[in-house]
C-alpha cells in the first residue's frame, strides 16, 4: 500500500513540474488538449495507461 501512495506522491511531482517551469508553456499545451475530441483524449489516455503498464512490467 504505501507504494501505492508513493506512486501517486511522484505523480502529483511530475505533473506539477510543467506548471512551476514554465506556465505559460503549460497554459499552451492544456488549451490544445481542450481542442481535441473526446475520442482523441480517450486515445491518449489509454495510450498513457498501457505505457504505464508497460513501464511496471519492465520494471517489475
Amino acid at each position: 500500500m504505501s507504494d501505492l501512495w508513493a506512486a501517486l506522491a511522484l505523480v502529483l511531482v511530475i505533473e506539477g513540474l510543467m506548471p512551476l517551469i514554465s506556465p505559460a508553456r503549460w497554459r499552451e499545451v492544456f488549451s490544445r488538449i481542450l481542442a481535441l475530441s473526446d475520442g482523441q483524449i480517450r486515445f491518449m489516455g489509454l495510450a498513457s495507461i498501457v505505457l504505464g503498464l508497460l513501464g511496471l512490467l519492465w520494471l517489475r
